[in-house]
């Protein structure tokens, strides 16, 4: 920190001392990871988008930063006929938080593209490398050769964590849907236009480690049982994303679409 120049030398001592000090307890607990974005436009302050590189042999697209935009007070994580990087026939969207957050309640209104075999439209959270030491996981996936139903699914410790795929009160890309889970200590409960859907608790494990949000939408040719036989879409694709926000625990209504209000 910076400190103008003074005569007053007194001043200029209890200022040093009182940076010293540290923040008050005041302005500690005004500190708030919580955030709500409208995405009015695409803040890179909080967002990074990925551009260049493709997950693994099981991905058939490459992120390129030109399937992520914000137009018309939406997110929009496009998919495309083009060449992208590391040779593949595809292109694909995808963008994530750098922080990473915590215990909390994890919100966003999402639609998806209509049906499309063999691509999946995802809301999640993950903490493993290069973010952290530990995969570390909580998944909305909604696989397009089914927008009737999301799956709710995560990672422990880079192990696998029982997943459920409820059905959705009307298929994800004919209108917005408002998808939520709030995560707790030992316990992660998953939510549908504020209807609980799914809870993963004990016995099985839960997560514990900071992770970053995500949203992506991608393709595989060769995860055919989880996702469907991949079928190359005849025209651009995209999945829009009205909001997103994040409460830590102990908070209420950041925004006033949220569960906790």
């Amino acid at each position: 920190m910076t400190v103008r120049r003074t005569r007053r030398l007194g001043a200029l001592l209890l200022l040093g001392l009182l940076s010293l000090a540290g923040p008050s307890s005041a302005q500690q607990q005004a500190v708030s990871p919580s955030f709500f974005d409208d995405f009015s436009e695409l803040d890179y302050t909080r967002w990074s988008v990925s551009d260049g590189w493709a997950n693994g042999d099981h991905q058939n697209c490459g992120w390129s930063k030109e399937e992520v935009a914000v137009w018309g007070g939406m997110l929009r994580i496009g998919f495309s006929v083009n060449q992208a990087a590391e040779g593949r026939s595809h292109r694909c969207g995808e963008l994530h938080t750098h922080q990473a957050f915590t215990y909390g309640i994890f919100e966003a209104r999402i639609k998806t593209p209509p049906h499309a075999s063999g691509l999946n439209a995802a809301f999640f959270t993950y903490g493993g490398p290069p973010i952290g030491p530990v995969h570390d996981e909580i998944d909305f996936e909604i696989l397009l050769k089914d927008p009737s139903r999301v799956q709710t699914a995560g990672y422990v410790n880079a192990q696998e964590v029982p997943l459920a795929t409820p059905a959705l009160p009307q298929p994800a890309d004919l209108a917005f849907t408002d998808y939520a889970f709030v995560w707790e200590p030992g316990r992660v409960t998953y939510y549908v236009n504020r209807t609980p859907v799914y809870t993963l608790a004990h016995p099985n494990p839960t997560p514990s480690h900071p992770q970053s949000i995500f949203f992506n939408l991608w393709s595989s040719d060769v995860r055919i049982e989880w996702m469907g036989p991949f079928q190359a879409p005849g025209q651009p694709l995209s999945m829009e994303v009205d909001w997103v926000g994040y409460t830590a625990l102990g908070e209420r209504c950041r925004f006033p679409h949220s569960i906790t209000c």
